[in-house]
C-alpha cells in the first residue's frame, strides 16, 4: 500500500478541521496528557454517535483556525487556548452530558518518577507482605512499620505525595511494590467553545436551581438595602406595606381607633383565649386522616365482642335449663 505524502495529508487535515467547525457549533478544548493510543480509541468508541474527537499538532491547528477566521471570526477566541498537548471534542448534544462522558473514561495508572501528582497520595495502614529486608526502604521514607509474622506492616496512614509535587523514584517504587495505582488519566476539559463564545468548564455546573437561588439572594439584598436607606423599590414595597400595617395595628391597639383589616387581630389582642381556641381548632383540622381510620378499626375490634355478649344474653329463655 502506497503511503500518502505529507502534503496531501496536511491538506486533508485542514479540510477536515474546517468541516468539523462548520458542522458542529460546540466543542471542548481538552488536555490529552498521559492518554495512550489504546485509551484514546476507547474514548472514541464510547463517544460514537455523540461527539467526534480530533487531535493534531498545535501549529497545524492554529494555521487551520486562522484560515477560517474570515468565515467564522469567533474561532479567534480559541487561538490562545491552543497550547501544550490538546485536542478537540466536537458535539451537537448537551455539553454537560458530553463532559460527564469524558470524565467517566479514565484509566488507573501507576505513579511514575518525575510526573506531577494530580491528587494527594496516601498509603493506608496495611500488611505489605514484603520481607524484613525491605525495612530500610521504609525507614528512608519515614514510614512507621513493624515486623508481623515475618512481613512488614505499615502502622499508620502516610501522606506520601502531595498534589502538584513531583513523584520521586523512591515513592514510585514503593507504590509499585504495594500495587497501588493512585492516578487516573483521561481527557481533561480545559475550555468550552459554544457558537463563537468561550468559557470555563465550571460554567456547565450552573443549574437552573443554582441560578434561581442566586437571583433570590440578590433580590433579598436589594430589598434589605432599599429598606435601610428608605428608598422604595419593587422588591422592598411588600415589606414596607407590611411594616406600615404593623404600625397601624399597633396604633389601633393603643387607641380607640380601628379599621376593618385589623378587627380580627384586635379581638385576639383583647381576648387571648380566642387565639388559643383558634390555634386548637387549626391543630385539630390538620391531624392526619389515619386517626379516624385507627378509631374506626378500634370500634370494629370492639364490635364482635359486643355481638357475642348479646348472643349470650339472648338465649331464647332457656338460659337456666341445663344449669
Amino acid at each position: 500500500m502506497v503511503r500518502e505524502d505529507r502534503t496531501s495529508w496536511k491538506a486533508k487535515y485542514f479540510t477536515k478541521i474546517a468541516e468539523l467547525f462548520e458542522e458542529y457549533p460546540k466543542c471542548f478544548v481538552v488536555g490529552v496528557d498521559n492518554v495512550g493510543s489504546k485509551q484514546m480509541q476507547q474514548i472514541r468508541t464510547s463517544l460514537r454517535g455523540h461527539a467526534v474527537v480530533l487531535n493534531g499538532k498545535n501549529t497545524m491547528i492554529r494555521k487551520a483556525l486562522r484560515g477560517k477566521l474570515e468565515a467564522n471570526p469567533g474561532l479567534e477566541k480559541l487561538l490562545p487556548h491552543v497550547k501544550e498537548n490538546i485536542g478537540f471534542v466536537f458535539t451537537k448534544g448537551d455539553l454537560a452530558e458530553i463532559r460527564d462522558l469524558l470524565l467517566q473514561n479514565k484509566v488507573a495508572a501507576p505513579a511514575k518518577a518525575g510526573a506531577l501528582a494530580p491528587v494527594d497520595v496516601r498509603v493506608p495502614p496495611q500488611n505489605t507482605g514484603l520481607g524484613p529486608e525491605k525495612t530500610s526502604f521504609f525507614q528512608a521514607l519515614q514510614i512507621p512499620t513493624k515486623i508481623a509474622k515475618g512481613t512488614i506492616e505499615i502502622l499508620t496512614e502516610v501522606h506520601l505525595i502531595k498534589q502538584g509535587d513531583k513523584v520521586g523514584a523512591s515513592e514510585a517504587t514503593l507504590l509499585n511494590m504495594l500495587k497501588i495505582f493512585p492516578f487516573s488519566y483521561g481527557l481533561i476539559v480545559r475550555q468550552v467553545y459554544d457558537n463563537g463564545s468561550t468559557y470555563e468548564p465550571g460554567i456547565l455546573d450552573i443549574t437552573p436551581e443554582v441560578l434561581r437561588a442566586k437571583f433570590m439572594e440578590g433580590v433579598s439584598h436589594i430589598a434589605a438595602l432599599s429598606l435601610g436607606v428608605g428608598y422604595p423599590t419593587k422588591v422592598s414595597a411588600p415589606h414596607s406595606i407590611l411594616n406600615g400595617f404593623k404600625n397601624l395595628v399597633a396604633v389601633a391597639a393603643e387607641s380607640d381607633l380601628s379599621f376593618k383589616q385589623a378587627e380580627k387581630m384586635l379581638e385576639i389582642l383583647k381576648d387571648p383565649a380566642k387565639f388559643a381556641a383558634a390555634s386548637a381548632a387549626a391543630a385539630a383540622s390538620s391531624k392526619p386522616a389515619a386517626a379516624p381510620a385507627a378509631a374506626a378499626a378500634k370500634e370494629e375490634k370492639k364490635a364482635p365482642a359486643k355481638e357475642e355478649k348479646e348472643e349470650e344474653e339472648d338465649d331464647g329463655g332457656f338460659g337456666g335449663l341445663f344449669d
